[in-house]
């Protein structure tokens, strides 16, 4: 599969298995067919680095993160962008799409002449883009999350060494 001209930060299998999604330096999503390796479309909208995207387990959104401080969530059967989420002035690190369909994202820390800021994980309702949770205990910036299939408990992975087991509220 090729055709970026730039690196790419992150791939993804759509749930059906029969789509895999990149994202990349050159600021947008792609979306290739796995049977030919052709590629189907090129979302665009992120005005940095894509860094992370996924798939919705139902396999009817994909979010895609970046350098540019935001989430977006775009609809996978056509490409069409359905929302942009956004969180402060932090590079998005990564997205986490749990079991339910609800959206978790990592959010990297920001060090300048402001002060520091803490790393955020947010958990957002990806069909209206409410934000649920803010989750901000890790020292450094966090580099995974993974939901355990029944939503209700959340891990965390950070620069700061650490592990963090996160119980969620039941909605």
């Amino acid at each position: 599969m090729d055709g970026q001209a730039r690196n790419v930060w992150s791939v993804r299998f759509s749930p059906d298995g029969r789509e895999v999604a990149s994202g990349s330096f050159e600021r947008t999503v792609r979306i290739w067919r796995v049977d030919t390796g052709a590629a189907m479309r090129t979302l665009s909208g992120h005005r940095e680095a894509v860094v992370h995207i996924d798939y919705s387990p139902d396999g009817r959104w994909l979010a895609s993160g970046g350098d540019d401080s935001s989430v977006r969530i775009w609809r996978a059967a056509d490409g069409a962008l359905v929302r942009v989420l956004t969180g402060g002035s932090s590079r998005v690190y990564g997205v986490a799409f749990s079991p339910d369909g609800a959206l978790g994202t990592l959010w990297k820390k920001i060090a300048g002449r402001g002060g520091r800021h803490a790393p955020t994980i947010r958990l957002w309702r990806a069909r209206d883009g409410a934000l649920e949770q803010a989750l901000s205990e890790h020292a450094d910036d966090v580099w995974s999350v993974a939901f355990s299939p029944d939503r209700r408990w959340l891990a965390s992975s950070s620069e700061d060494r650490t592990v963090k087991l996160w119980r969620l509220e039941t909605r």
